[in-house]
């Protein structure tokens, strides 16, 4: 099996390596750290393609420091115990955990002591907020780098490297004629770009050795590559989407089909889960408010499992999810209210509803005519909460579902016939 292009252009020295200078530039925070000797355990926080791994790799070798490494899409407790225990043997090891916010919280606890103790270095690699992603305890222990999208001209560097691998190693001229398309498709991702120009170079097969790469050329071998060229890119766009257009379109069985698609390609399986955390709100809202509520405890239950068991709790949502009635009354009303604000600016708040701390604030009349709703029937007052200029305005239309029919009519008999059909 041949090895990827980007593989074997990784640097073998730091001063090879390209990007993140803010870092590893000279007299910059990690590079002075790694000069003297002594690196803390660190997270290193960034899009895809940067280098992080390289950037791992790179140190371990400068600090010629034992180097063990773990990817958290595959391992478990026990593999993270084994590593820890060899570590002990060893002196100033690093333990490299690659994806590191895929580790629920009771594989990420099993790194505390050893990270307390110095048992071993830890550097962990996220494309996530390690905020959200990385436990308080394991956090507060780590120094948090974030890396960097590559520059055009740094992009540009490693094409330049590519076409020196493929004349000297390969006897293949390369020639760039144009790089814009590379470059789009790339997003800033090293590895992104070198896998799409190892697919257009070798989309001409072994009958010449002069590729000529053009925007053209790019565009249509990588459209026809789509799959192979970069299962996270589109390809994973069109899953997601189809999968949050089946929930709300009410079937069951596409949903179940594209979450199952998702997970056996090694989807984030918390990324998912916000995705129904989204929907619950934003698509059936109201219609029926128990969907939040379940949505919430499977983000909730997946951070704290993990896979393989967590596909349980996404199926039992998603299923839900689907099968609930639909409203997007909530996300209307937001996004009115929104445009409401931007078009009227900062109108004054009605001088009855303010609050009136001082007494001065009252001589004026803060406070004055308020009706205190529990005073009164149904505890209930007619009187205008919004501005002046937009007395009477409605912003929130309850929807034709049961639950929200019961809604309207209860709004319609406080407030007449502004819910009116």
């Amino acid at each position: 099996m041949s090895v990827p292009l980007a593989e074997q252009l990784r640097p073998k020295k730091l001063e090879d390596y390209i990007g993140q200078k803010h870092l590893v530039g000279e007299g910059a925070v990690l590079r002075k750290a790694i000069d003297s000797g002594r690196i803390p355990s660190m997270i290193l926080w960034g899009p895809p393609g940067v280098g992080k791994t390289t950037l791992a790799l790179l140190i371990s070798k400068q600090l010629k420091q034992p180097f063990y490494t773990l990817s958290a899409v595959s391992s478990g407790v026990k593999d993270v115990r084994d590593v820890i225990e060899r570590a002990k043997h060893s002196f100033n090891s690093i333990l490299f955990i690659d994806e590191i916010h895929r580790f629920n919280k009771s594989q990420q606890d099993s790194l505390l002591n050893a990270v307390e103790k110095g048992i071993v270095t830890l550097i962990g690699a996220t494309t996530e907020n390690p905020s959200f992603e990385v436990i308080s305890p394991l956090l507060s222990r780590c120094q948090v780098y974030i890396l960097k999208n590559l520059s055009e001209e740094e992009l540009r560097q490693l094409l330049d490297s590519a076409v020196l691998h493929y004349e000297k190693v390969e006897q293949k001229n390369v020639m760039l004629s144009e790089t814009e398309a590379l470059m789009r498709v790339s997003g800033g991702d090293a590895r992104k770009m070198l896998n799409a120009l190892e697919i257009v170079a070798a989309s001409t097969g072994s009958a010449t050795n002069e590729v000529e790469i053009t925007n053209g050329l790019v565009l249509q071998v990588i459209q026809q590559n789509l799959a192979l060229y970069d299962k996270s890119g589109e390809m994973h766009y069109d899953v997601i989407s189809a999968f949050i257009k089946s929930i709300r379109g009410s079937d069951p069985n596409a949903s179940v089909y594209y979450l199952a698609r998702m997970i056996e390609a090694g989807e984030d399986p918390k990324f998912i889960a916000r995705r129904l955390l989204i929907l619950a709100s934003e698509d059936i809202g109201n219609a029926n408010p128990n969907a939040l509520l379940l949505a919430n405890a499977c983000f909730e239950t997946v951070h704290k499992i993990g896979y393989p068991e967590c596909r349980i709790p996404l199926s039992q949502t998603t299923i839900y999810l689907a099968t609930s009635p639909k409203s997007n009354a909530s996300y209307l009303a937001i996004d009115n209210a929104l445009e409401l604000v931007r078009k009227t600016g900062d109108l004054p708040v009605p001088l009855h509803i303010r609050n009136a701390p001082t007494k001065l604030m009252k001589d004026i009349g803060y406070s004055k005519g308020y009706k205190y709703a529990h005073d009164f029937e149904n505890n209930f007052a007619s009187q205008e909460f919004l501005p002046e200029a937009l007395s009477g305005t409605k912003i929130y239309e309850p929807q034709n579902n049961a639950r929200e029919k019961d809604l309207r009519n209860w709004l319609k008999s406080l407030w007449g016939e502004k819910y009116d059909y």
